[in-house]
């Protein structure tokens, strides 16, 4: 992981544990951490919600390209929104400095920890209902992903280690040395 992409870049649906997961592997390697939610938050001054809802979802959108456009770390993990796929420049961006993870779960699994949609924060579509989305989100997922992380079944602790393992054997294969070391 060179200097210009040694941050880790949590993908993935509203749900996966972006911002749960990305706190914990922060604290594990010694890196900074970064929720565009929050900075999104922090620039509005309202939550997320509240954004989507007095601005409409294409002004949100607008709003998140920006902040991840911004986002000029080293050393971080940043969780992302899950509408990050939606913008090419800002997911350009980010592959530029780091490695994308996608935190894959399962739709059956989104629904039981999504139980209000409606406060969440979530950039859909009025009429569009989680399956819905996840379908249409999926494949920018996947596109985008150098590093897929399955979650099915898989507790946090379980996620943090498979993402240690997986981004030290990315390094690893490409020769280039860790930037910091998982802590054992």
């Amino acid at each position: 992981m060179s200097h210009e992409r040694s941050n880790l870049i949590l993908t993935g649906m509203p749900g996966a544990g972006k911002s749960t997961v990305g706190v914990i592997l922060a604290k594990r390697l010694g890196f900074g951490f970064v929720d565009t939610d929050l900075l999104i938050q922090m620039r509005t001054g309202k939550l997320l919600q509240e954004t989507i809802d007095s601005d409409g979802t294409a002004a949100f959108r607008r709003l998140e390209e920006q902040v991840l456009l911004e986002c000029n770390v080293c050393n971080a993990v940043v969780a992302t929104g899950g509408s990050a796929i939606y913008s090419e420049a800002a997911m350009r961006h980010l592959a530029a400095i780091g490695t994308l993870i996608f935190l894959d779960v399962p739709l059956d699994e989104l629904e039981q920890r999504l139980h209000d949609m409606e406060s969440r924060g979530l950039v859909i579509d009025p009429g569009t209902g989680l399956a819905e989305l996840y379908a249409e989100r999926l494949p920018r997922y996947r596109h985008w992903a150098e590093i897929t992380i399955d979650e099915g079944g898989k507790n946090l602790e379980e996620v943090v280690e498979e993402i240690c393992i997986r981004v030290k054997k990315e390094l690893t294969d490409s020769g280039v040395p860790p930037v910091r070391q998982p802590a054992p």
